[in-house]
């Protein structure tokens, strides 16, 4: 791989980092890493939501930029005597993408590889070759010959189980490929917000949130929103790009590289209108390309966000992402900086009168 610049590093660093939700210490230590340089106070909520706070004006608005450090998983609930590993998905999987697939098991002992599989095609019936394998008859197979072997190299139940796949700058270098795309972008992005607003006046205060537990019922927003109590929350995520073959306009609308996704509706928020106007305003003003999207099921820290103390208006924000909630996701790097760049752009604006307008209007 050709040397990595800064930001390729961090991402990289953010994306190979395991972390299922209920487990996200690593990408909290690497998030922790690289956004303490940028704020005045870096903390944690007590369910392990990371929040870093940058003081503009001290009583102006409070403004919550967050991502989600957990991706999806799995988690070992038995090992059979055979030293097959039966396990839980943790957070939204669907079966095709499974199988014969590499993981990593986090194990006491430290981190074993394995492999997803289940009863080869070669043995069944005609009929069951057409259908997906059903998730309840794949296991994770370890190279352990049986229970007490697997025991010895430290597996137990509740281990968490991360897919693999190494952060890989494509051969067109704004292409890039890893697992955890959902949602280290979004980490990436508040730390990257909170960078660009070193030394620049700004009329509110800034925080910085990798939650935890978002793939599980946007958990961790709900706590780490109640502990800052934001006047204004983005919800900064991946979205659905439309772009590959087969998806219809009609279905997906959004391409890589045509900038970031304002969600008008999802099944966890109805976007609140004055923020989105304003935004896509900022946008214009700033000659940010930006797409609109929204999606029939699906959420983000958004939706619980928006639902903190007395309300809060609240907009998600999304970068155009192939192949999400596999193994191997793909973005591209403009779009990740255009959202930088936006968000950026917008606090530099969110003073007292204009939060209470956007609110209000």
């Amino acid at each position: 791989m050709a040397k990595l610049d800064e930001k390729l590093q961090m991402l990289k660093d953010l994306t190979d980092a395991n972390g299922i939700p209920g487990n996200e210490r690593e990408a909290r230590d690497v998030m922790t890493k690289y956004i303490t340089p940028f704020a005045d106070e870096v903390t944690t909520d007590n369910l392990g939501s990371l929040v870093a706070k940058k003081t503009g004006k001290a009583d102006g608005p409070k403004i919550m930029v967050a991502g989600h450090l957990d991706e999806i998983g799995f988690m070992v609930t038995s090992i059979d005597d055979k030293g097959f590993l039966r396990f839980q998905t943790v957070g939204g999987w669907w079966e095709q993408v499974m199988l014969a697939q590499r993981v990593t098991i986090m194990t006491k002992n430290g981190n074993i590889p394995g492999v997803v599989g289940s009863k080869p095609p070669h043995i069944l019936a005609p009929e069951a070759r057409k259908k997906p394998v059903d998730k309840k008859d794949m296991f994770i197979d370890i190279g352990a010959s049986s229970r007490e072997e697997a025991e010895e190299f430290g597996v137990r139940p509740g281990d968490s189980v991360v897919p693999v796949c190494e952060f890989t700058v494509m051969k067109n270098e704004k292409y890039l490929m890893a697992k955890a795309w959902d949602n280290r972008i979004g980490c990436a992005i508040a730390i990257d917000v909170l960078r660009e607003l070193q030394g620049v006046d700004h009329p509110n205060t800034v925080y910085g949130v990798g939650t935890v537990q978002e793939e599980v019922g946007l958990r961790g927003a709900r706590t780490s929103a109640h502990f800052i109590q934001p006047d204004i929350g983005f919800g900064v995520d991946v979205g659905i790009a439309g772009d590959t073959p087969g998806v219809t306009e009609k279905e997906a609308l959004a391409k890589m590289g045509d900038g970031p996704q304002i969600v008008l509706y999802d099944a966890s928020m109805v976007s609140h209108k004055g923020l989105r106007d304003f935004v896509t305003d900022t946008a214009d003003e700033h000659n940010i390309p930006y797409q609109f999207d929204a999606m029939a099921g699906g959420g983000t820290d958004s939706g619980a966000i928006h639902l903190t103390a007395n309300g809060v208006p609240a907009l998600s924000i999304t970068v155009p992402t192939r192949y999400i909630h596999t193994h191997a996701a793909m973005l591209h790097r403009d779009d990740y900086e255009n959202t930088v760049r936006l968000i950026v752009e917008v606090i530099k604006k969110l003073d007292t009168e204009t939060v209470e307008k956007i609110t209000f209007n």
